[in-house]
C-alpha cells in the first residue's frame, strides 16, 4: 500500500522553487517516493484556507514510514532550508491518504 498527499503551495520564486525541486528529486526517489500529478494554477475558486495557491501536485511515498523518513532526512532538511524556504511562501497539505 503506498502514501500519497496532495499539496498546494504559494511559490513566489520559480528559479529558487526549480532549483529545490532539482536537487530533492533525488532523495526523493531514494526514499522510495516520487510526484504523480503537478500543475501550476491562477485561480483558485474555492479553498478551506486563506493561504494562496498557484501550485498543486502529489507526492507519494512506498508507505508512511517512508514520508517520514524523507523529511527527517539529513541532506533534505539542507536543500529544503536553502531552496524550498526561500521559495515558498505557503504550503498547504490538503489531503494525505494511502492508496
Amino acid at each position: 500500500m503506498a502514501f500519497e498527499m496532495l499539496v498546494g503551495l504559494h511559490v513566489i520564486n520559480d528559479s529558487e522553487y526549480h532549483t529545490y525541486r532539482e536537487k530533492m528529486t533525488p532523495i526523493l526517489e531514494q526514499h522510495g517516493g516520487g510526484f504523480g500529478y503537478d500543475f501550476t494554477s491562477l485561480e483558485v475558486l474555492k479553498a478551506k484556507t486563506d493561504a494562496p495557491i498557484n501550485r498543486l501536485f502529489t507526492v507519494y511515498f512506498r508507505d508512511e514510514d517512508a514520508k517520514t523518513s524523507f523529511f527527517q532526512n539529513k541532506e533534505y532538511i539542507k536543500v529544503k532550508q536553502k531552496h524550498y524556504d526561500a521559495s515558498v511562501s505557503h504550503t498547504t497539505v490538503i489531503a494525505a491518504y494511502s492508496t
